[in-house]
C-alpha cells in the first residue's frame, strides 16, 4: 500500500506546490480533504506541509507491527494458571480498597462500553457488573431476554459480531453453555461468562476472594458444598484443578456433578476431590460450608420433587455444629430460606453470605481489568 506525504508551503500572498503533485494527484492519492485547496485560494494562516508518495509501509502501525494481541475471554476458571488466578484476586483486593476509600480517580474504563446480555435475569449479576464498570469509568448497556432473543430472533454469531463493533467488552448470562462459547468464538472483543447452565466462574472468583479475606488464604482450605451438583459445583471443581485445596460435594444420589468435570479436576492432581452422599460426614473439619438452591432457574417445575429427594441436605444449626465452630457459611444467593438453609444459619455471625455477594462486584472488576489489559 502506498503512503502519501505532501510538501508545500503557504504564505499570505502565494501558494506553491511541488511540481510532482497537482490537485488531481492529491485527490487520486487520497490526501486529507484539507489539502485539496484550490491553487487560486489564499489561506488566512501560514501552512507548511510535506507530501510524498512511498510504497513503504510504516511499522509503527499496531495492526502491522508483529503479531496481533490474542483476545482474552473469561469463560472457565481452568483456562488460566494458578498465578494468573491469584493475581486477579490480589488485584480485586487492591481495587476494592481503592473504591472503599472513596477515591474515584482510578478510571481505567473511561470511554469504554460493555454490552450485558441477559437470557437469564439476575439482580446480583446485573447490579454488580453495571455498578463496577461504572465506578471505574465505563458505561454498561443492559440487554434483557426480550431485547435480543439470542438464538431465536438472531443467531448468536451475528449478535457477537454486531455487539463487538459497538462495545469494548461483552458479558453474557445465558442458559446453554454453547452460547457463551459461540459468543467468544465470533466476538472480536473480550467475552465474560456471567453464568451458564454448566458453570459460573465469576461467582467462584468472588467466593475465593471472600475466603481469602476471612480465612487469610484459599490454598489448603476445606470447602464443602451441600446440595445439587450444579454449575456452582462445576466451577469449584475447575478452580480445584488450578489452585490446591480440599473440595467436597455432598449431594443426593443421581444429583452428582458432571462426571467428566469431576475427572478433569482429579486428573489435574492439584486438589483433593470428594463426591459423597453423606453431608454429615462431609462437613467435618470444614473451613467453609456452602449451599445453593436445590432447584435452579429452569428447574422450578421439579421443586416439589427435589424437596423430597434432598431431605437431609438442609444446612441447619446441627450440620454447622458438626462442621465446627470455625466453619463459615456461604451461599451464592438467592436463598430459599427454610429449604436448603435455615434462617438461623444464614443470619448467624459466621455467615459471610453478604460480604460474598458484595465481592461479586470486586472480583468482576478484576476480571474485566485483566481481559481488557488494564
Amino acid at each position: 500500500m502506498a503512503s502519501v506525504s505532501c510538501n508545500f508551503s503557504v504564505r499570505s500572498d502565494t501558494l506553491s506546490l511541488s511540481s510532482a503533485f497537482s490537485s488531481s494527484v492529491l485527490r487520486r492519492r487520497k490526501c486529507p480533504r484539507y489539502l485539496r485547496t484550490s491553487l487560486s485560494s489564499t489561506p488566512q494562516f501560514p501552512l507548511k506541509i510535506s507530501c510524498g508518495v512511498s510504497s513503504a509501509v510504516s511499522t509503527d502501525s499496531p495492526s502491522l507491527a508483529g503479531k496481533a494481541e490474542v483476545k482474552k475471554d473469561f469463560l472457565h476458571i481452568n483456562d488460566f494458571d494458578k498465578d494468573t488466578i491469584l493475581n486477579m484476586l490480589d488485584r480485586a483486593i487492591e481495587v476494592k480498597a481503592l473504591i472503599k476509600s472513596g477515591d474515584r480517580t482510578f478510571q481505567p474504563f473511561k470511554g469504554k462500553t460493555m454490552a450485558m446480555i441477559f437470557a437469564k435475569p439476575s439482580m446480583r449479576t446485573r447490579v454488580s457488573f453495571e455498578t463496577g464498570f461504572s465506578l471505574l469509568g465505563g458505561h454498561a448497556i443492559y440487554l434483557g431476554p426480550d431485547d435480543i432473543q439470542m438464538g431465536k430472533r438472531e443467531e448468536t454469531r451475528d449478535v457477537a459480531r454486531v455487539l463487538s463493533r459497538y462495545n469494548d467488552i461483552i458479558m453474557a448470562r445465558v442458559f446453554a453453555h454453547q452460547d457463551i462459547l459461540d459468543l467468544a468464538k465470533y466476538s472480536s472483543v473480550p467475552v465474560v461468562n456471567g453464568l451458564t447452565d454448566y458453570n459460573h466462574p465469576c461467582q467462584i472468583m468472588a467466593d475465593a476472594l471472600t475466603i481469602i479475606e476471612h480465612i487469610g488464604r484459599l490454598e489448603g482450605t476445606k470447602v464443602v458444598y451441600v446440595g445439587d451438583g450444579n454449575n456452582i459445583v462445576h466451577s469449584w471443581l475447575l478452580l480445584a484443578a488450578v489452585v490446591p485445596f480440599h473440595f467436597v460435594c455432598a449431594c443426593p444420589k443421581g444429583f452428582e456433578p458432571d462426571q467428566k468435570t469431576v475427572e478433569k479436576a482429579r486428573q489435574a492432581g492439584v486438589s483433593k476431590i470428594e463426591i459423597t452422599n453423606d453431608p454429615k460426614e462431609a462437613v467435618r473439619g470444614a473451613d467453609v460450608v456452602y449451599s445453593d438452591v436445590w432447584a435452579s432457574m429452569g428447574q422450578k417445575e421439579e421443586a416439589a420433587y427435589r424437596r423430597q429427594v434432598f431431605n437431609g441436605f438442609q444446612v441447619d444449626r446441627t450440620l454447622m455444629e458438626i462442621a465446627g465452630s470455625n466453619a463459615y457459611f456461604m451461599h451464592c444467593l438467592p436463598a430459599e430460606r427454610g429449604v436448603e438453609v435455615t434462617d438461623e444459619v444464614i443470619e448467624a455471625p459466621n455467615s459471610i453470605v453478604f460480604p460474598q455477594a458484595e465481592n461479586r462486584l470486586h472480583a468482576q472488576n478484576a476480571i474485566m481489568l485483566y481481559v481488557l489489559g488494564e
